[in-house]
């Protein structure tokens, strides 16, 4: 006898040996046990889900001799239904068989009593395949069979059977099978062939399998062919062309640091290896997804793909934005495959639109965003809009106590006053840190405080993905404590750009909440460019030796006042924006 295929030879053949629908499952069982067996039955789901599977057996518990437990696997009819002889279960398919002609030869044999077994069960495959002709002519007989004949009508797609004739049937609607149920069917499978398999390599059986059960087996088919006794990750990937996890990081890598020709020559790499471009292109989507999904969560058991550390790495990569962005891109993308001659140069184009996608996070772009040096422009349209508006709405309310002529000047002055606070309350841009200032803190510094500080350092990844620290602990992540003082310490970073982001950001004391957190203290915070940090320990190593190093620097405590922080009433803010002299206040 020739070989047969792990799903034909691992089919089962009982309710029990089911994998998954247990819903439906349960529901024949009781209707058998009731006495309570409809005249038709609609299959509807995905392929490989068990629908022919489930109908077979539902053919040999209705026709089982035993009178205890059905099926009993040993009488007559059950094993003439496993060994496809029982002349009474007839499988049709209608993708071949769809025409009147067909159908009305099946109508005449349905009047005949079975040969063998209790009923006769008509098993049609594929029934969306059959012509409208065909459903009518079969309507009839499936609304009023013989008592002794069950339709069991199953189909992928049921939006395309007849209503008519889907209202006469009792409907099953079968879903793709778990996960877990398709790695426990395989690790059976596998001890009973006494083949060794990774782990890693059944959970990607189970994800390609996408829910359908038989794509697993003849997926698990396939790949003891090529590896015989001991499959591994590598045969899967190198059969189906898939990227692993790490390859799929290492593309949004170069996407995210701007490295275009890191990125063409990876991709040109994977196409001369025949990787599936839909299948990277949808893993991609899931990557991205998975990301987003943790950054809302922060719940890590609903990563499948990602460990905790590559998701981090996304959200402090990308924006949320950004992200969005690019599965949008990918998507598209996705949808113009089926009319693409060359889909590798369409992937191409979307992971070059993927570079510049607007995925600088909120603080890169305050590095970034160039400040204005007009005192009237420095103030931006929105907020001038904003005030206006407030202004126009004051006016409205105290026009009455001054002379018209009065009013418009005393509203040109107030808004003259605004662009002039605005204007005051903008500092200038900052700048780098002088030499000599560094040195001053250098000095002041002790390498007991440095240490305890590095220390409570390590800890700044945990705030990646705190919500109200993320966005600060990101721009510090790869910064190096190079001094520290009692009440303040100095860090390294990769640039100028971003040392002076910092420095703007901690003037206004913005990294406070963090730092106390972190360090447990109360602690100025300063940055400087890993080139000016080499100049200045260059520098104070010389001046050291020469004993010219300046005093050192004291640092005041980061006071944070918190009396302005309750709202100013209707009136204060009349006040402040007319002057009292201008205001009559009445009853």
């Amino acid at each position: 006898m020739g070989y047969k295929a792990l799903y034909r030879t691992y089919r089962p053949n009982s309710f029990d040996e089911v994998a998954g629908q247990k819903h439906i499952v349960k529901t024949l069982q009781n209707a058998v046990e009731q006495n309570k067996i409809a005249h038709a039955y609609l299959f509807c789901g995905p392929r490989g889900t068990g629908k022919t599977s489930i109908a077979k057996i539902f053919a040999k518990v209705i026709n089982c001799e035993s009178k205890e437990h059905k099926p009993c696997l040993q009488c007559d009819n059950c094993l003439a239904v496993q060994n496809g002889s029982h002349p009474d279960i007839i499988e049709i398919d209608a993708a071949s068989n769809n025409g009147v002609e067909e159908v009305r030869n099946l109508i005449e044999k349905v009047k005949y009593a079975p040969l063998k077994g209790k009923y006769k069960v008509y098993i049609i495959d594929e029934v969306h395949m059959m012509s409208a002709g065909a459903f009518n002519a079969l309507l009839k007989t499936i609304e009023e069979p013989p008592e002794h004949v069950i339709f069991i009508l199953a189909t992928t797609e049921p939006h395309k059977v007849l209503p008519t004739i889907i209202s006469r049937c009792q409907r099953f609607d079968f879903t793709k099978v778990a996960k877990n149920e398709i790695v426990s069917r395989i690790h059976t499978i596998l001890e009973k062939e006494h083949i060794e398999c990774d782990d890693d390599v059944i959970e990607l059986i189970a994800q390609l399998a996408d829910g359908g059960l038989r794509d697993a087996l003849s997926i698990l088919d396939q790949c003891i062919a090529y590896a015989t006794n001991h499959i591994e990750l590598h045969h899967i990937n190198e059969i189906y062309g898939i990227t692993t996890v790490q390859e799929k990081m290492k593309l949004f890598h170069h996407i995210f640091n701007n490295e275009p020709v890191d990125l063409m020559d990876m991709l040109d790499g994977m196409l001369e290896k025949g990787i599936d471009i839909p299948r990277l292109t949808v893993d991609l989507i899931e990557l991205l997804k998975e990301s987003i999904i943790f950054e809302y969560t922060k719940d890590s058991s609903l990563l499948h793909s990602l460990s905790n550390e590559q998701a981090v790495e996304f959200i402090t990569s990308k924006s949320l934005k950004a992200r969005f962005e690019m599965i949008h891109l990918l998507m598209d993308t996705y949808e113009k495959y089926r009319f693409a001659s060359n889909v590798g140069s369409y992937f191409e184009v979307c992971l070059l639109e993927m570079i510049n996608c607007n995925g600088i996070s909120e603080l890169q772009i305050e590095k970034t965003e160039p400040k204005a040096v007009d005192a009237k422009k420095n103030v931006s349209r929105e907020t001038l809009s904003n005030q206006n508006e407030t202004i126009n709405d004051e006016r409205d309310t105290i026009e009455t106590e001054f002379e018209c002529d009065t009013a418009e000047e005393i509203f040109e002055q107030a808004s003259e006053e605004i662009i002039v606070n605005e204007d005051k309350k903008r500092q200038a841009p900052i700048k780098p840190l002088d030499n000599e200032y560094v040195l001053g803190l250098l000095a002041g510094a002790n390498k007991p405080e440095k240490a305890v500080d590095i220390k409570q350092f390590e800890k700044l990844t945990l705030y990646l993905t705190d919500l109200k620290y993320a966005r600060y602990a990101s721009t510090l992540r790869y910064a190096t404590i190079i001094a520290s003082g009692k009440n303040y310490i100095v860090v390294a970073v990769e640039n100028v750009a971003e040392a002076n982001a910092i420095n703007e950001a901690d003037r206004e004391n913005e990294y406070y909440d963090l730092i106390v957190e972190l360090l447990g203290k109360n602690k100025k915070l300063f940055a400087v460019s890993k080139q000016q940090q080499q100049q200045v320990i260059q520098e104070f190593k010389e001046r050291m030796i020469l004993g010219t190093l300046p005093d050192p620097i004291m640092v005041e405590d980061v006071v944070i006042d918190t009396t302005n922080d309750k709202e100013p009433t209707q009136e204060e803010i009349i006040l402040n924006l007319f002057g009292e002299e201008n205001i009559v206040m009445e009853e």
